[in-house]
């Protein structure tokens, strides 16, 4: 599959689930002197994160071009040694301003893996945020439990804090993330 049909089928899809489709914001951010660029998906909504505006509308879907060359998420010191880090990527986002949580961004995501991109279900792995002793942040046990209607026990991985816990600074949206991982080793790997 080619990357304009990905895009194109992740905006249709959840334009079907009733969000907006919303254009890809500037790589260089003009009006915000925290940012050099647009380094995450969320970029573009960050005052409706921190309630400084109201959005038009609860649910928004984009794919938007980040550059992370700076800031917390600077992946310039990964790229090259994996497979997943780059510096310059688009990122197809769902966003939901006080409208659904874990429970439909679960089932959205399955369903547009399995059932529009046509993933076999069975090379599929989630990761859920193990808690952090450290912090006193408790294990995801929602983001499990909403998995466990869906995919096999085995197939629920714990991630740490490093890996299933998203922030972006010091003030804003943070909190336990749940990841959906495609194992292409062949049976012999």
């Amino acid at each position: 599959m080619k990357s304009n049909e990905i895009r194109s089928k992740f905006l249709e899809f959840f334009e079907s689930k009733k969000h907006q489709i919303v254009p890809s914001a500037p790589m260089v951010i003009k009006d915000d002197p925290t940012l050099m660029f647009t380094n995450a998906g969320m970029n573009q909504f960050k005052e409706y994160f921190l309630g400084n505006a109201t959005p038009k509308n609860t649910r928004a879907t984009d794919t938007q071009k980040c550059l992370r060359v700076s800031g917390k998420h600077n992946d310039l010191e990964e790229v090259g040694k994996d497979t997943y880090h780059h510096t310059m990527f688009e990122m197809l986002g769902n966003w939901s301003f006080g409208d659904y949580f874990k429970k439909e961004a679960i089932a959205w995501a399955w369903e547009l893996l399995t059932e529009v991109f046509k993933v076999n279900p069975e090379i599929l792995y989630v990761t859920i945020f193990e808690g952090d002793e450290e912090d006193g942040i408790g294990k995801d046990e929602e983001a499990y439990n909403f998995w466990k209607e869906i995919v096999p026990e085995e197939r629920i991985l714990l991630g740490n804090k490093k890996d299933n816990f998203w922030e972006m600074g010091d003030q804003g949206p943070c909190g336990p993330a749940s990841e959906i991982h495609i194992d292409i080793r062949s049976e012999e790997e």
